[in-house]
């Protein structure tokens, strides 16, 4: 008998994985590629909502337990993907050049948010006023990432590459086997996936659609996050990212024109160069209605777990709580009730 299967291989799969294998427990890996919210994320880590000047959400603790994650992740693999990057707010208006100093002397933000304005002096952007600087920011590669876990995983004989048939799945007491598979528990990191779950498709996890688009700008010259309306992350090579979009309707991998006419529109009031689209991309955000993570045991059945919901701050989020489902589910630690799902049980009912 194993001690767990772990169903999917975003960043919520990986930081479980970690936790695992740290605790030196036997696991095995079911990765379909049948979802891609990681793969076409941002991947930026930043502890301040830059549209309102508020803290996100328990962003200090997330940060200590990120970072050395992070650390330790490119150390194990051989590989670099955790780069420090400065975020740069545009202020369109003096008013939030004011909301930012006023945020400034808040306490979980002044460590956050530099006080010495930067003025532009770059004239391929468009602002009116100086730029803010957030500090402690970066971001994470993370197709790299998680094209380094897999194979990782699979030099390790740790990974399946097929389907999680449900179906297959037989509850025991105390345990679970799928086929000729034993284990004590399974988890389930599926993204948007869940919702063909029929153990946790109870759960109000909606699904945000979010398309990105990479231009090829050679005058522009950044080599920081620029944040407006939308973002400008550099990724070298003249490239950068222009994100993002958000659609509650549809549901599909597939990008739009809706989309790219939606983007380019917010970039022309933000830079002035030329530029070349090269790629556009889509995936679906695991976002829930109260905006915090999906976490824990199935109400019925202890066995099966869900490690999900991190939304768009997935990179930031997803090494805390995987650590919290660890010792919940190993040392039967009480989770925080903001992520824990029994906030939801009568859905399930």
């Amino acid at each position: 008998m194993i001690d767990c299967i772990v169903v999917g291989l975003g960043l919520a799969g990986i930081a479980f994985c970690e936790e695992l294998e740290a605790a030196g427990k036997e696991f095995v890996v079911f990765e379909d590629k049948s979802q891609h919210s990681s793969t076409v994320a941002g991947g930026l880590y930043n502890p301040v909502i830059l549209k309102r000047f508020t803290p996100v959400w328990n962003a200090d603790l997330q940060l200590a337990v990120a970072l050395p994650f992070y650390e330790n992740l490119e150390a194990k693999l051989k590989a670099s993907f955790d780069e420090k990057l400065p975020v740069m707010r545009r202020f369109a208006a003096i008013e939030e050049q004011n909301m930012w100093f006023e945020a400034s002397d808040k306490p979980k933000l002044s460590k956050y948010l530099d006080t010495n304005l930067i003025s532009n002096t770059n004239k391929a952007i468009d602002t009116p006023f100086s730029l803010g600087k957030v500090k402690e920011t970066g971001r994470v590669h993370t197709r790299k990432l998680l094209k380094a876990y897999s194979e990782y995983l699979s030099i390790t004989n740790k990974i399946l590459r097929e389907r999680f048939q449900y179906e297959e799945l037989i509850l025991q007491n105390g345990s679970v086997k799928y086929k000729n598979i034993q284990a004590k528990h399974v988890v389930f990191c599926e993204g948007f996936g869940i919702k063909q779950n029929p153990f946790f498709s109870y759960l109000p996890l909606n699904g945000t659609k979010g398309e990105l688009l990479f231009i090829k700008a050679p005058d522009l010259k950044i080599d920081y996050v620029l944040k407006s309306s939308v973002f400008l992350i550099p990724q070298g090579n003249d490239i950068y990212t222009v994100g993002a979009t958000y659609n509650w309707k549809d549901k599909t991998h597939i990008p739009t024109e809706e989309a790219k006419l939606e983007l380019i529109e917010k970039l022309s009031k933000l830079i002035h160069c030329e530029y070349e689209i090269i790629d556009q991309v889509a995936g679906i955000r695991p976002t829930v209605i109260d905006r915090r993570p999906l976490v824990g045991a199935h109400p019925k059945h202890k066995q099966i777990a869900v490690l999900n919901g991190l939304g768009t701050r997935g990179v930031m989020i997803g090494p805390t709580v995987a650590k919290q489902l660890y010792n919940h589910l190993e040392n039967d630690a009480e989770l925080p009730k903001e992520i824990d799902i029994k906030r939801f049980e009568d859905s399930e009912n």
